[in-house]
This record gives structure tokens, C-alpha cells and sequence, in this order.
């Protein structure tokens, strides 16, 4: 592309816009930036001044090369993560949290990060790769023992090593605190459920795109896509500039968007696809476990991006946006990334928490229910429902399964010898 070709101009250029007195224009590996490129870096600082442009930071990192360096995404994360840097330094000293209760999953994370930065860097030594290592432990197990709450999840390791890597141990740890409780809630519960809804998203995206791939796909479960969106596509993506530039866009977008990209990707496979018979579920889900190499990532945020606009969640069929929790990150992200706070993410996780817990109360009861629902019949049916609800009364959930009961206290009376 040719420097200043306005066929290819990005979302809010203009050349009018000088950088800001303070901010000047890092140059990239000791290069200086083509004209186009610094009248976009112009724009991204210009974005992130007060009030924010989460918007124009949106379009912008949907656009080539996102937010172009490292240099300019410790100023953009932070900032779309709802990270105030200027007033949200934590109050307490910086190394109280090793005084805090251990977590029950650090050995877990232990382990974890003796596999991590596998991939990238690649031009550091053993004892830069071990002190690396170290930092990532504290940020993760900083995070997990200020919000105990938080359950982790293997994977989130990789996730938290990108944003080590580009904003450093400091502006990484606030910026893990606001992705947990704010953006990826919904994999920290103490449940898989509310991970799973949000790959159950995908056959319906898929149908709304395209019906016949939907349909050769059917027989296979969408849990494919688990690692990798459990991830931000973390644990597949082997380029550090890759990962970086993809998190530019997914974290410019609400939660969603995430899914969406991959339908994208599996779009984007359809002929390979169709290669594979149908009746072989177990080759497909193979097939689209792994990423396909090379992965262009502009075409794919192109495409994800038009996906989402012509199919927007709403409109899914099947009702598949109705069935997701109103205190899912599905649901809290949609339409734009407001400025949450981390007390609102705490008591978003804590309903739908509870709201998970009731679940499987009512799946507890229909399956004992349905397991004593022959010979001794009716009779040892009403007796065991009215214990339930007895013990439910008790124990407070009555509320939440009171249409459950009702409907199998009917079955009873109409099953009774």
C-alpha cells in the first residue's frame, strides 16, 4: 500500500490530527513508521485521551495491524479493560497479597506456568525465561488470592502470559484483575456450564451463515472450539505478533465477538470441510480442534466482523440468545464495553453463581425423580417429592424450583396406584 492511499484509510483517520504534546510516536525495531501508519497512531493516542473513544478504539483495532506496537497497546489495554491508571493503583503495599490466604488451585497454576512461554519469546536465555515464569506465577496467584472467589482454569496461564509480555508484571496484574471479573467471569465460575453456553452459540451463528455447513457439521459437538476460546485463542496461536494483534480486536469487542470469530474461522474452511463425510464426527471434530495454518488474521477479523453485523446475537435463530444468562459476559459486554466495576463483576459472578447452583438442584431432582418413577410408583414418588420440598423449604430454595416441583408432584398424583 502505498504511504497516504486513502482506497485503504482506517476507521477515524485523519491527518489532521497531530500526536499529543507527551506522546510521541515510537518508531517500530528502530524504523520509522510509514506516513500511514503514524497518522494511525495519531489517531489510536488521540482515542485514548479523556473521555476515552472506546468506539473509535474499536474500529481501529479492526483495522490493518490494530494497534500497530507494544508501545501503544500499554496505553490501549488497559483502557478497554476499564483499568484507570491514573487513580486505580492498589492502596495496598504492592507485596500484601503474599500475605492473603493460599488459593486452592495454585498448585495447579504452579504447574501451569512450568509449561508456559513455549512459543515466544524465542530470543531470551533460561534465566530470563525463568524470571519471566516467576512473574507470571505472581500475577496469576495475585489475582486468584485478592478474589477467591475466582476459580482457575488451565489456559487462563496463557492468557495472562500475552499481557505480561506486553504491558509488564504491573499494568498486567490490574489488567488480569478487569479481564477476570469483567470480560471472561464466565470461565472462572466453579462450573463448566456457562462455558459451554457460550459454544452453543456456534450452530446457530453457523446456521444463519450458512445452513448446509451447519448441517454436515450437525453431528458434531461444538466443544471443538473449547480450548481455543477458553483461551482468546491463546494456547493456539504460536506468533507473539499474532497474538497480540488478535487481542487487539478481541479485546476492543465485547465478549461475543470471541465466538463469532471462530465461526468465522470455521467458515473460512468450508471447502476442507466438506472433504470430510459427515458420518466421521470424530475426523471433523479433529479437523476443527486444531487451527488451520497459516491463519491470515485480517481476512478473519474481516470476516468476523461482517459475521457479527449481518447475524447479530438477537437474531440467532433457535432462540440461542435467549438461553444464555442475563449475568453472562455474553450478555453484560453486549453493545458496547461499558465501565463496569470490579464490584459490579463480583456481584454479577456471585448471582449467576447461585444461579448455577440452582440448576443443579432442579437437574438433581429430576434425575432421582425419573429414577423412582416405576414400580413402587406413584405412591414413593410423592412420598420422596414431598421430602424435597420439605428439605428445599428449609434450606431456602424452595423459590427456585417451586415450578419443578409442581410439575412432578402432578406426574405423581397422576401415576399413583
Amino acid at each position: 500500500m502505498a504511504d497516504g492511499d486513502e482506497s485503504n484509510a482506517f476507521p477515524g483517520d485523519a491527518k489532521q490530527c497531530p500526536p499529543p504534546e507527551g506522546h510521541p510516536l515510537p518508531d517500530r525495531n528502530g524504523q520509522s513508521r510509514s506516513t500511514h501508519e503514524r497518522i494511525k497512531a495519531a489517531a489510536i493516542v488521540s482515542a485514548c485521551k479523556e473521555p476515552c473513544d472506546i468506539d473509535l478504539l474499536a474500529s481501529l483495532s479492526a483495522s490493518e495491524g490494530g494497534f500497530l506496537d507494544d508501545e501503544l497497546r500499554r496505553t490501549v489495554w488497559p483502557l478497554l479493560l476499564g483499568c484507570d491508571t491514573s487513580t486505580d493503583a492498589e492502596p495496598k503495599p504492592a507485596e500484601a497479597w503474599r500475605r492473603l490466604p493460599r488459593h486452592k488451585d495454585e498448585d495447579q497454576v504452579t504447574l501451569d506456568v512450568n509449561r508456559s512461554f513455549i512459543y515466544y519469546p524465542n530470543d531470551e536465555s533460561e534465566n530470563q525465561l525463568d524470571r519471566r515464569k516467576q512473574e507470571l506465577s505472581e500475577v496469576i496467584t495475585r489475582v486468584l488470592r485478592q478474589y477467591p472467589m475466582l476459580c482457575y482454569f488451565q489456559g487462563f496461564h496463557d492468557i495472562v502470559q500475552v499481557l505480561l509480555l506486553v504491558l509488564g508484571i504491573d499494568l498486567a496484574t490490574n489488567a488480569a484483575v478487569h479481564l477476570s471479573l469483567l470480560r471472561i467471569r464466565d470461565f472462572m465460575l466453579p462450573s463448566l456450564s456457562p462455558s459451554l453456553a457460550h459454544l452453543q452459540l456456534l450452530p446457530s451463528i453457523l446456521y444463519s451463515a450458512d445452513p448446509k455447513l451447519c448441517q454436515h457439521l450437525s453431528q458434531t459437538q461444538p466443544f471443538f472450539a473449547l480450548a481455543t476460546t477458553l483461551t482468546m485463542y491463546a494456547h493456539d496461536v504460536q506468533e507473539y505478533s499474532d497474538i497480540a494483534r488478535l487481542f487487539d480486536f478481541l479485546l476492543a469487542h465485547e465478549a461475543v465477538v470471541a465466538v463469532y470469530s471462530f465461526a468465522s474461522i470455521i467458515l473460512l474452511r468450508r471447502d476442507e470441510l466438506f472433504e470430510i463425510p459427515e458420518d466421521e464426527p470424530e475426523m471433523l471434530h479433529y479437523v476443527l480442534s486444531k487451527l488451520p495454518k497459516p491463519l491470515d488474521l485480517e481476512v478473519l477479523i474481516s470476516r468476523t466482523i461482517h459475521l457479527f453485523e449481518e447475524n447479530p446475537p438477537e437474531m440467532l435463530p433457535f432462540r440461542a440468545w435467549g438461553k444464555v444468562s442475563p449475568y453472562s459476559v455474553l450478555k453484560a459486554t453486549r453493545g458496547s464495553l461499558s465501565r463496569a466495576t470490579l464490584t459490579q463483576g463480583q456481584d454479577l459472578f456471585a448471582k449467576q453463581e447461585m444461579e448455577i447452583s440452582r440448576q443443579e438442584t432442579r437437574d438433581r431432582i429430576t434425575r432421582v425423580i425419573w429414577k423412582y418413577r416405576r414400580p413402587a410408583g406413584g405412591i414413593s414418588l410423592a412420598i420422596l417429592i414431598g421430602v424435597f420440598s420439605f428439605w428445599l423449604r428449609r434450606s431456602g430454595e424452595d423459590h427456585t424450583v417451586i415450578s419443578v416441583i409442581r410439575k412432578l408432584w402432578a406426574f405423581a398424583r397422576a401415576t399413583a396406584w
